[in-house]
């Protein structure tokens, strides 16, 4: 009993100094993929962990990290629209997996550097703020053994908590896992998807819907300059991030600038609206006809499909929702 109570007397101590990093006190977190989603890679110094989720959650939430306290993250990656708002702003969704961030590929690298930026560029962090608030000092040192607050910190936290925001339940996935059936409409617009007929799988191909790369996708004669403002390569210019198709039925608008409004719009685009320029993507390879010159029956068909990249239950999942 007395070894007992010196071992607790100890670690009373060494939390009263604020000296945990050393310690193993936080919980492993068991992430658990949908079915077919590849493992994802997670810094060595950044472990998933119940308390690291836990506080990158709050601190989602939370307008004090803006520097007015006007809006926080979820002010603009709204749940019930898949995590966007409008059309500057991409879905925070299934982000583990991704390398190239924002909509003209400003940020690469891992969710911690793009948290970084958002921290430092965007929100411009005030961390005293968080270090002088009664709760967020003994949540970092829960999450991370330290009172002190770093930006590091606040940024381990929120990819820590984003890399468990995935969405792999659609009627797509139960399909592919044998659990329900296609209408004919959707197995058509299936095989319009994945063939060179509707061509989209080339930059929406995988199981995020999406190749993470960028792309001028023939949006315009003189199209925005796009990857061109991160690069100065003229072969950039036009060039956006390929969003992911999951969910596409809850974030609209359409494209880098929201032109469409529905998703007819931009099966319309894609069909019949292609513009040529000096730095379209070679796999616009319908560029000379204007599209792949869809019939009104093939659009609805494609749009079907579409819809089957719903997951209902990924928008109103409570793990995702404010805590408070």
């Amino acid at each position: 009993m007395s070894r007992l109570l010196s071992v607790s007397f100890l670690l009373i101590l060494l939390i009263g100094c604020g000296n945990l990093e050393d310690l193993a006190t936080t919980t492993p977190y068991n992430l658990e993929l949908p079915a077919g989603f590849p493992e994802p890679i997670i810094p060595e110094n950044n472990p998933l962990t119940v308390e690291g989720i836990a506080l990158g959650r709050k601190l989602f939430y939370d307008p004090i990290l803006h520097p007015e306290q006007r809006k926080a993250c979820a002010s603009c990656h709204i749940q019930n629209q898949s995590f966007t708002s409008d059309p500057e702003v991409l879905p925070v969704i299934n982000l583990a997996w991704s390398h190239n961030f924002l909509w003209e590929g400003k940020v690469s690298g891992t969710l911690e550097d793009i948290m970084r930026f958002e921290l430092t560029e965007f929100f411009q962090t005030d961390i005293s703020r968080l270090q002088d608030d009664p709760e967020y000092p003994a949540l970092f040192e829960v999450a991370f053994g330290n009172r002190e607050i770093s930006i590091t910190h606040i940024e381990k936290a929120l990819a820590q908590f984003l890399r468990t925001v995935n969405s792999g339940d659609s009627k797509f996935d139960r399909y592919m896992r044998g659990e329900v059936d296609f209408t004919n409409e959707e197995l058509k617009g299936f095989d319009l998807f994945f063939t060179e007929r509707g061509d989209c799988f080339h930059c929406h191909a995988t199981v995020f819907f999406t190749d993470n790369l960028l792309h001028n996708n023939a949006l315009d004669l003189n199209p925005d300059p796009g990857h061109y403002l991160v690069t100065s390569d003229s072969l950039d210019f036009g060039k956006f991030k390929s969003p992911t198709l999951r969910n596409i039925e809850y974030t609209a608008p359409y494209m880098h600038d929201g032109r469409f409004s529905t998703l007819e719009e931009v099966i319309d685009f894609y069909s019949e609206g292609l513009q040529p320029s000096t730095s379209v993507d070679p796999l616009m390879k319908q560029l000379h006809q204007g599209g792949v010159q869809l019939s009104a029956e093939e659009k609805a068909n494609l749009i079907a499909f579409l819809k089957t990249l719903s997951d209902q239950e990924f928008i109103e999942n409570p793990d995702f929702s404010n805590p408070q």
